[in-house]
């Protein structure tokens, strides 16, 4: 269970981390009065409290207004058999574990209370020890209910309970949330704000908007304002002079105020996924609402936002991997990737650094999308041998140390991500675009280093903490291979597939996107009946959803300005000895390294590297070093999911296998990867940028 506090963990006994007998809620429903009376004294001697009744349909407002963690319910009763309330009680509070008792047994009646979703089927007279310890098992299934269903509860002792709430449901939160919202609203808008969206393009390089996203498809004259009314379809009806109604474009300052709700949407929705104030679906909805509500964009154009290719990449890569799994070749992956992994020592500092090494020239995103199952493989099968139920050390440790690594392979070559080719494309307006070569000498040796230092973090972090002592990744993966035989002919399938995918990716992703190939690759494994379309409702589909809101949020952020005037203001407010040279890069990569975290890696680089670039010809700096001390440091996106579609692939496969449990939290990427992120500017500075670069120079 999750060492933070969550309403699915609520009634927990801290040392055993279950529910202790006192805090467990029964009702026990039963016609038999004498039998009743004399079971619940029983039970409530054993420290249970326990409501009864001997009405079906009173039970049923029962579970309505108190629900109760377990119901122990007879199947034979006037009025209403069991099976009836069973349903009754499931319809209303699922999260409720039934347990059946009847001295009127049959398979034919346990298979029918098996179908709906009856905890277990107990003969009647039973004994109370089995009824005991059948209802304490009933009252952990219920914590992990709670979790999967996304059911909350807290006691209200005082305003200050409420207030603080539970995880995924934080008043407190959300009302801070609207304050801040509501403030940046209504202030005025800032002068430079309102200056900036009002100058006009020249089609110089030295143009003060030279890095706002749409410049390049801007005609000379535009300003972002009067670009952002055309391209939003925003304006204002007012009255003409012969009385007809006309439609005005935005002024700066009307432009500059959905700037602001811009900026507030970023401030709610960082907010709310870094405490947990809301569910992650409803949080990625609320982005868009917001834009719906005060004009950001059309309609049409919000949807737009929403459906970007990254979402169907993340959407398909997650659908592919149930397909992948389903036929085993998972595990055969698995066996090739962490064949060398006999221990956690060797996981950390020996895979981990290839891992990286292969993040720099192939998707990174597919790389954790397909490790990542076969790693809960591996984690159940360690906590089963180490004799425990739960270990969300190992789980966070495994998952987390795979992500990061992955996104640390970004400064390796070109070929590992969007944001390369765009530093690339702004470099070559200057005329000093870096060959391939160039760009792996100065960027390459910064990615085992940094592998390593991620697997030091994670070995001395996690050594005392994990619960499983010995974990031989290869030899689970070999026996979880060898479990399901030689290879089928779906999994040749699945396998020709994969391969066709992956070649897509790497050598016509500029034409057709990573979406593209992934979403062939679905239609590909129906067509050949590897998945059914169930299978992809298997998907975590609010992950899918918040990595759309974040894409929304970063067009939004782009298109009105936002985004330039945040990155503006920080240029003008560096001090004198980080305005050039070797300062000019440790403060581009700062900034694009906490703002990418907020934004797409791509839309930092595009927003920023206009600016960062042309300052550093200003002051004499080599353009490559601010060049790639901005593309390098857009992958230190680590601190929360929406960063990289890797953490947000990565924390939707971190599952418990048999609970459904959420292992990996969003505080788990917060706390982790603010450390990882701290820990990447560290070496990025004293290895890089005042270290190999010094040596071999510009």
């Amino acid at each position: 269970m999750s060492e933070e506090k969550n309403g699915a963990g609520e009634g927990l006994d801290e040392k055993k981390n279950e529910p202790a007998a006192s805090k467990i809620k029964l009702l026990l429903v039963d016609d038999e009065d004498r039998y009743r009376e004399s079971l619940a004294k029983r039970l409530s001697m054993r420290g249970y409290q326990v409501q009864d009744t001997g009405d079906p349909e009173d039970a049923i407002r029962i579970v309505r207004l108190t629900r109760p963690d377990v119901v122990v319910l007879d199947r034979k009763m006037p009025k209403l058999m069991g099976e009836e309330v069973l349903r009754e009680v499931k319809k209303i509070a699922p999260e409720v574990q039934v347990i059946m008792l009847t001295g009127f047994g049959s398979i034919e009646s346990a298979t029918a209370t098996g179908r709906l979703d009856a905890f277990a089927y107990l003969q009647k007279p039973c004994d109370t020890e089995e009824l005991t310890s059948t209802i304490d098992a009933a009252a952990k299934e219920k914590v992990y209910a709670m979790a999967r269903l996304e059911v909350h509860q807290v006691e209200s002792r005082s305003i200050w309970d409420w207030l603080k709430g539970t995880h995924q449901s934080r008043p407190g939160v959300m009302i801070l949330g609207a304050l801040l919202f509501s403030i940046l609203y209504f202030m005025p808008a800032p002068e430079s704000l309102v200056r900036l969206l009002d100058v006009k393009k020249t089609g110089e390089m030295t143009d003060s908007i030279a890095g706002y996203s749409g410049y390049r498809q801007m005609a000379t004259g535009d300003s972002i304002a009067g670009y952002y009314s055309k391209t939003a379809k925003r304006s204002v009806k007012e009255e003409g002079p012969d009385g007809s109604e006309i439609k005005r474009a935005l002024t700066p300052t009307e432009t500059a105020q959905k700037a602001q709700v811009m900026l507030g949407i970023l401030v709610i929705a960082a907010l709310f996924w870094a405490s947990g104030a809301l569910p992650l679906g409803f949080t990625a909805l609320l982005v868009g609402v917001l834009m719906y509500l005060f004009g950001v964009f059309s309609p049409n154009y919000v949807a737009k936002a929403y459906a970007k290719d990254a979402v169907l990449f993340i959407m398909g890569v997650l659908a592919m991997s149930v397909g992948i799994a389903k036929t085993g070749l998972d595990r055969r992956i698995g066996l090739l990737l962490l064949g060398t992994s006999r221990s956690i020592t060797a996981y950390l500092f020996l895979f981990l650094p290839l891992l990286a090494i292969t993040a720099s020239f192939l998707s990174e995103h597919a790389l954790v999308a397909f490790i990542a199952p076969m790693l809960m493989v591996v984690y159940m099968a360690g906590i089963k041998a180490a004799g425990i139920k739960i270990d969300r050390s190992l789980a966070v440790m495994l998952i987390l140390s795979i992500c990061f690594v992955a996104n640390q392979g970004g400064p390796g070559s070109p070929a590992a991500g969007g944001r390369n080719a765009v530093m690339i494309g702004i470099l070559a307006d200057y005329g000093v675009a870096p060959s391939f070569g160039q760009w792996m000498k100065y960027g390459f040796p910064f990615v085992p280093v940094m592998a390593l230092v991620i697997a030091s973090y994670f070995f001395l972090v996690f050594r005392r903490k994990i619960k499983v002592k010995k974990l031989d990744v290869a030899s689970i993966v070999r026996k979880e291979s060898e479990k399901i035989g030689r290879m089928t002919g779906k999994e040749y399938m699945t396998a020709a597939i994969l391969i066709l995918v992956v070649f897509l990716w790497c050598f016509a992703s500029d034409t057709i996107g990573m979406g593209g190939p992934v979403l062939l690759g679905l239609v590909l494994m129906s067509i050949f009946r590897i998945m059914a379309w169930r299978d992809i409702n298997k998907i975590s589909w609010d992950v899918v959803m918040l990595y759309g809101s974040a894409c929304a949020m970063g067009v939004g952020l782009a298109d009105t300005g936002a985004a330039l005037w945040i990155a503006d203001g920080f240029v003008k407010a560096l001090p004198e000895v980080l305005s050039h040279g070797e300062g000019l890069c440790v403060a581009s990569s700062l900034f694009t390294g906490i703002l990418t975290n907020f934004m797409s890696d791509g839309a930092t680089v595009s927003a920023l590297g206009p600016i960062t670039v042309p300052m550093a010809s200003i002051s004499g700096t080599h353009p490559w070093a601010v060049g790639f001390s901005t593309a390098f440091s857009s992958s230190f996106a680590n601190m929360l999911i929406i960063g990289t579609p890797n953490n947000a692939i990565a924390y939707s496969l971190a599952r418990d296998l048999d609970t459904g449990e959420q292992l990996v939290k969003l505080s788990d990427f917060l706390k982790h990867g603010t450390m990882i992120t701290l820990l990447a500017f560290a070496v990025f500075w004293s290895w890089g940028i005042f270290g190999y670069w010094r040596w071999i120079g510009f």
